[in-house]
């Protein structure tokens, strides 16, 4: 499925190919010795293609600004531990 012009579109089954996808190649040639045939192989084309809804990009997207606030949270919290800026700490005794 991809977005275009404003609504999702979904591609034409005939044109899922397995050719040139190893994985799915090597798939197919394990069940033929075995004398089984997936149907259904083609649909998992996707997964190896330049797949343009949820997926990959998705996941670069979510993940784009990742390695700058992991940097920037442990210079916070070095800083909250060797220069004393966190809050205030309590006295544990008697209140």
């Amino acid at each position: 499925m991809s977005w275009e012009g404003g609504k999702w579109q979904i591609p034409d089954w005939r044109q899922s190919k397995i050719d040139g996808i190893k994985d799915l190649e090597w798939t197919q040639k394990a069940l033929a010795e075995k004398g089984l045939k997936d149907p259904w192989l083609r649909n998992e084309t996707w997964r190896y293609k330049g797949y343009t809804g949820m997926g990959r990009g998705a996941i670069k997207t979510v993940t784009r600004g990742m390695p700058i606030a992991l940097v920037a949270m442990a210079i916070t919290i070095a800083a909250d531990k060797f220069l004393g800026l966190g809050p205030a700490k309590h006295d544990e005794g008697h209140h």
